[in-house]
C-alpha cells in the first residue's frame, strides 16, 4: 500500500488473489483487477454474489494482505479510513452515542456530533442499546460511527442486504444525505444494480470469479435529477453496455 496526497485518486492494481483449501486446492478469487476511484466520488462495485467483491474491499481495507498487486488509498483531512460492513458490529454494552464516539481519538470525543445524530435520526436514541434497536437502526448508527471520524476513505460492504425494500430506500436516502453534508471518497460493495444507479458517480462491474473489471458506467447527472424516468434511462443505457449483468 502506497500512501497518496489529498487529491489523488484511489487506485487499485490487484494482480491476483489466490484462496488454498483444506484440501489443498487452489481457488483464484481475483485476477487483472485495476480500476480507480476520483477523488471525493462514490463508486459501487457490482457484481454477482462470490465475485470476489469483498475479498477486494478486505485487501483495500488491509484485513488480507496475501495478494500480488498493489493499490493506493487517497488521503486528506483525518487521513483516516472508515468501513461500513454488513453487520453493525456494535458493542452490546455500550449505548448508541458511546458506540459512535469510541471511534473517534480521544482529543475528540467530546466532539459536537448533533447534526450528524438528526441526520440519521438517531438523536432520540442515544442512549439506547444495540439490543433495543432494529437492524435498520442499528444500520444507521454504523453509518453515524463512520462518518463521525470524517475519514479520507470510505468502505461499505452492502450496508442494506437483507433489509426490507422500504427500509432500505430510507437509508439509502440517508447515506447521501450524510455523505453530501460530508463528502469523502467513497467505495460500496452491491449486487443491487438499481441501488449503484441511485448511488453513485462511477459503477465499476465486475466478471464473475476470478474478478476482473468488465468495464466501467459514469453517471454524470446529479443525483437530485435521478427520478423515476430518469433511473429507467440510466437502466436502459446500462443494459446497452452490459447487456449480461442483471
Amino acid at each position: 500500500m502506497h500512501p497518496v496526497g489529498g487529491s489523488a485518486p484511489l487506485r487499485v492494481d490487484i494482480a491476483e488473489k489466490t484462496f488454498s483449501s483444506a484440501e489443498g486446492v487452489s481457488l483464484t478469487a481475483l485476477q487483472g483487477l485495476s480500476f480507480e476511484v476520483r477523488q471525493g466520488e462514490f463508486a459501487c462495485l457490482l457484481g454477482p454474489s462470490g465475485c470476489g467483491k469483498t475479498t477486494t474491499l478486505r485487501i483495500l481495507l488491509g484485513l488480507d494482505k496475501e495478494f500480488s498487486g498493489s493499490f493506493q488509498l487517497p488521503e486528506g483531512g483525518s487521513n483516516r479510513i472508515a468501513a461500513v460492513f454488513q453487520e453493525p458490529v456494535l458493542l452490546p454494552w455500550r449505548t448508541v452515542e458511546q458506540n459512535v464516539r469510541l471511534a473517534l481519538p480521544r482529543s475528540e470525543r467530546n466532539a459536537d456530533l448533533g447534526q450528524l445524530f438528526d441526520s440519521l435520526g438517531l438523536a432520540g436514541m442515544l442512549p439506547l442499546f444495540p439490543a433495543e434497536l432494529s437492524l435498520g437502526l442499528a444500520r444507521r448508527v454504523a453509518l453515524a460511527r463512520a462518518f463521525a471520524t470524517r475519514p479520507a476513505m470510505l468502505f461499505l460492504d452492502e450496508p442494506f442486504v437483507s433489509l426490507d425494500e422500504k427500509t432500505a430506500e430510507r437509508l439509502r436516502h440517508l447515506l447521501l444525505s450524510v455523505w453530501s453534508a460530508r463528502p469523502t471518497t467513497a467505495l460500496m460493495v452491491t449486487h443491487n444494480l438499481r441501488e449503484a444507479l441511485m448511488l453513485s458517480d462511477r459503477i465499476v462491474v465486475l466478471s464473475p470469479r476470478p474478478a476482473h473489471v468488465q468495464g466501467v458506467f459514469d453517471i454524470r447527472l446529479p443525483r437530485q435529477y435521478r427520478n423515476t424516468q430518469v433511473m429507467s434511462d440510466l437502466l436502459r443505457s446500462f443494459h446497452e453496455k452490459f447487456p449480461d449483468v442483471d
